[in-house]
């Protein structure tokens, strides 16, 4: 990436923080994000085939812990972990906070980040390119999913969620919203 292009970067006392941080709510918040997603987007786990059974390590570089995804179709599971207590993983994509996210909302061009080396790969290259393919054909929407959380005010929480998240992608250039639409390379 070029210096125009620069992927922000999670401030660094934010980080520091969350070194100390329970990562219990942060869990919580995780797992039933992973359900939700199951629920309302049975194929996005379920086009995984054979590559669900395996255990991805979503490693953001810039934040002291790491997500563990499990994403077998019948019961997903996400979970915060400390990056040093991570334990066996198939396949790791590490890379700052920003690019993963802004990956789920294509925002960012996998390939460009890939070959820029703002985006690691490790482990099982298929079971990531088929994870990758998965998001990419779903086109989530972190905040409508959640908004999606709070279950029956989903609708009264989701025009606020969608401001939210669109002032805060313009004061942190971080895409939050699938609505920052254009790949960036």
């Amino acid at each position: 990436m070029s210096s125009m292009n620069a992927i922000p970067l999670f401030p660094s006392a934010g980080a520091a923080a969350l070194r100390l941080a329970p990562l219990t709510p942060l869990s919580f918040v995780a797992a039933r994000l992973a359900g939700s997603l199951g629920r309302r987007h049975p194929a996005l786990f379920a086009r995984l085939g054979a590559q669900a059974g395996k255990i991805f390590l979503i490693d953001p570089t810039d934040l002291p812990l790491a997500f563990q995804l499990s994403p077998r179709p019948e019961a997903p599971r996400l979970e915060a972990v400390r990056r040093e207590a991570a334990g066996a993983w198939d396949a790791r994509v590490a890379g700052p906070l920003a690019a993963l996210i802004g990956l789920v909302h294509g925002a960012y061009d996998g390939d460009a980040l890939f070959f820029s080396r703002d985006l690691v790969i490790e482990g099982d290259t298929e079971a990531v390119l088929a994870l990758r393919n998965a998001i990419d054909n779903e086109e989530i929407d972190l905040a409508r999913e959640a908004a999606a959380l709070l279950g029956p005010f989903e609708s009264l929480a989701l025009r606020p969620a969608q401001g939210l998240a669109a002032f805060a992608a313009r004061w942190t250039g971080v895409a939050l919203t699938r609505h920052e639409q254009g790949a960036r390379e």
